[in-house]
């Protein structure tokens, strides 16, 4: 669908000197070309200026193009993945500044999936596939992904409930009208091989078949043991394409069986120090990072299953209606098995104690077991209309969704299972025995049923002037069951309304320009991060009589595109303010956490520099504060964990007619852990840069052999680290891989 807006007044001259600023040299002499260059300029909805820039987002909920959207939006597209030969929501997230996978797990747990710290808050509980809601906590594959799109900031009028620094959406590839056919294969180090298809047939004149496939067996570079693998199968059936009338039925499989990681000791990092008696430990040498502390009992087990039917109409009158129905089910089951200290006192050491032989130094084996079922069913209408009302153009977006999320789990006996023997601390064998895995009977069960109704609009008042505003109204309800061994069953529920809105003003001193202030509101109730309710304890977030959890985001920022609208240039203030949050002590109490706060500069580019350089780029300083509380960060400070003070990165490829070269660079600063009873450990994680690279051949016609160069300068580091710091996930090393892309 297109929308069709008329430029005819003038070139101003404040749009010039802005853009002077943000490109000396250049902007002057292209925001002048770009302001003049026709009377009547034509945006149309999802067009494109080259491989990395998009102009529009692929949310039916935007009312505006990205330049003209107040607020932060990222979109990484397929390009960019297959030249950084990403598998993983977590590695195409590589491309964001600040935004990954920072936390490993609270003292004995272990985070796994796309665990994702964003601007301060777990935003893994906000990720969602075209614009439906997934929580379940695996590692999500990009075979079947077109492209991601990442909204900084409150995003709770677009999403309904979910955290308060953004939201992470994928969107899936779907059925085109006219036959191609491409496939990969890659292989390199850490075992890795993997082969994706992506085929794409035209059945009759307005109907076709679009298949993905992907199987893959890898290790991880640097470690031993770890192993991803998994094969997944998507397709998408497509029916009345190029008409006015499209109907879609996409199924997708993905099984996954891997061996998953819960970290590596912490002993002999910078930070560690010696408690108590312990001096010895002070001098002590780092752990091999490639050692598995694990157990050949471990193992990750992962079926999802999707069925979607959606269908789009576009009446003559500029109305655009579409509807879409899902059924989804991800059931992971996984034993995992992790080290975990002890107190720090000479009666319980952290160590076996003898300074002299480092061979006896060990480390408690605690298993962790999860065994869960997420369900979910959601019929979901949007309605588009552009139109003019009383001189003023409106772009609208307005829609009613039914969801219904479930999750079921299954608990473990812990009493007659047994137990694993102590780990060695410098040489781990994965070969023991001891412990003995069983359910118990008890299981607990969560099912929040959401009526959602939101409307978002951009209206126009002159060619300079807009404002984009939304407001969405969510009545939840939340039931939660826990079933003991002995049959009690404890029961509580949550019901209530949620109200989310945003404001935004843009002014726009060109064609090729804007400037931005906006105000928006998230919520998230009890239970709407993990369909979990708790005891009545009034401190309690998951207290299902506590009021949903509230925070207000304010952006101030300014979006240009330059060089014939081929690069963007976008640059934004924000603030996050939470109220009255809450937080756990490290006695395990909750407490009222006060005030918490977000504000950050991020300043991003994405683009062409000429028609053969693609660039991307990011960077953000975060400053983050808890008021009225007791420190949560190991340290003692004010700060929030798990939230690097700066980061930065790029991503640039300059290609001729058969040969590509590129690569960049990849920095997260220092980072916190969080505060717990942990003594001696770690506070914080040192800040690092990795660089990266790539260079294609096009071999034939139809055959381009790409080599991707992982961490060129072999750098170690810290990627992710528990809350009392005795485990950590090291970053890969320098690794290869060569892939030959094929198209028929």
């Amino acid at each position: 669908m297109s929308s069709i807006r008329n430029r005819k007044h003038a070139v101003n001259p404040y749009a010039l000197a802005l853009t002077a600023l943000a490109l000396p040299g250049v902007a002057l002499a292209d925001a002048a070309a770009d302001a003049a260059r026709d009377s009547t300029h034509v945006i149309v909805r999802g067009e494109r200026h080259g491989p990395y820039k998009e102009d529009h987002s692929s949310s039916k909920k935007a009312t505006a193009d990205l330049i003209d959207t107040p607020q932060t939006i990222q979109v990484i597209g397929k390009e960019i993945i297959r030249e950084q030969g990403a598998t993983t929501l977590t590695e195409a997230l590589r491309n964001s500044a600040g935004v990954g996978t920072f936390y490993l797990g609270e003292n004995g747990s272990t985070s796994t999936g796309d665990a994702v710290y964003m601007r301060g808050s777990d935003a893994s509980g906000s990720i969602f596939v075209d614009g439906v809601r997934d929580v379940a906590s695996v590692s999500r594959d990009v075979f079947n992904i077109e492209s991601v799109e990442v909204l900084k900031g409150a995003a709770g009028t677009d999403v309904g409930r979910g955290s308060a620094t953004g939201a992470i959406n994928l969107y899936t590839k779907h059925a085109a009208p006219h036959d191609f056919a491409s496939a990969s294969v890659s292989a390199g180090g850490g075992d890795f091989s993997r082969a994706t298809a992506d085929a794409n047939w035209k059945l009759a004149e307005t109907s076709a078949l679009r298949l993905n496939l992907m199987a893959q067996d890898a290790g991880i570079a640097g470690r031993d043991a770890i192993k991803n693998k998994r094969w997944g199968a998507a397709a998408s059936l497509g029916f009345g394409l190029g008409t006015s009338t499209r109907y879609f039925l996409d199924v997708m499989h993905v099984d996954q069986d891997n061996t998953p990681d819960g970290g590596v000791s912490t002993i002999g990092l910078p930070g560690y120090s010696a408690p108590d008696d312990r001096d010895f430990l002070n001098d002590a040498a780092p752990v091999n990072p490639k050692n598995f502390y694990g157990t050949k009992d471990d193992f990750d087990d992962i079926q999802t299953d999707v069925v979607t039917f959606s269908i789009e109409h576009d009446f003559n009158n500029g109305l655009h209606l579409s509807n879409l129905t899902r059924w989804s089910q991800t059931d992971q089951d996984y034993q995992l098995t992790a080290i975990m200290g002890q107190a720090a006192t000479s009666t319980r050491p952290l160590l076996t104690p003898d300074p002299a032989d480092p061979s006896t130094w060990t480390l408690t084996r605690l298993v962790n077991n999860k065994d869960v079922r997420n369900t979910m069913l959601t019929n979901q209408t949007n309605l588009q209309a552009h139109f003019r009302t009383a001189g003023l153009e409106h772009s609208l977006s307005t829609g009613l969704e039914l969801i219904s999320e479930e999750q079921k789990s299954l608990a473990f006996d812990s009493t007659t299972a047994g137990a694993y023997p102590a780990v060695s601390v410098y040489t781990p064998d994965a070969n023991v025995s001891g412990y003995t895995r069983k359910h118990s009977g008890a299981y607990s069960d969560g099912q929040t049923d959401t009526i959602g109704l939101y409307v978002n609009d951009t209206i126009r008042f002159s060619e300079a002037w807009q404002v984009s505003a939304g407001l969405r109204l969510d009545h939840y309800k939340t039931d939660y069951k826990s079933v003991a061994v002995d049959g009690t069953v404890t029961a509580y529920k949550a019901e209530d309304d949620l109200l989310t809105g945003k404001f935004g003003l843009v002014y726009k001193p060109a064609t090729n320009g804007s400037i931005y202030a906006s105000y928006a509101i998230t919520q998230q109730p009890p239970g709407g991060a993990s369909f979990t309710l708790a005891a009545d304890d009034a401190a309690n977030a998951n207290n299902p009589n506590v009021d949903p959890q509230k925070a207000e985001t304010s952006e101030i920022g300014t979006k240009w595109d330059l060089l014939h609208r081929r690069l963007s240039l976008t640059g934004a203030l924000y603030r996050t303010q939470y109220s009255d949050t809450i937080a756990t002590d490290t006695d395990g109490t909750f407490y009222h956490a006060g005030e918490k706060s977000v504000s950050g500069i991020e300043l991003g580019v994405v683009g062409q520099l000429n028609p053969h350089w693609n660039i991307s780029a990011g960077y953000t300083v975060m400053d983050t504060k808890v008021k009225n509380v007791a420190a949560v960060t190991a340290d003692g400070s004010a700060d929030l964990a798990y939230s690097p003070t700066d980061a930065f990165t790029l991503w640039t490829t300059y290609a001729s007619k058969r040969f590509t070269i590129g690569g960049g660079a990849r920095y997260n600063g220092e980072m916190k852990r969080g505060r717990d009873g942990a003594v001696g450990t770690p506070a914080f994680v040192k800040g690092y840069m990795v660089f990266d690279g790539v260079a294609t051949y096009q071999l034939t016609q139809r055959v381009q052999l790409q080599l991707n160069a992982y961490n060129l300068l072999d750098k170690q580091y810290v990627a992710a680290i528990n809350k009392s710091g005795y485990r950590y996930t090291p970053g890969t090393p320098q690794t290869f891989r060569l892939t030959a892309n094929i198209s028929f």
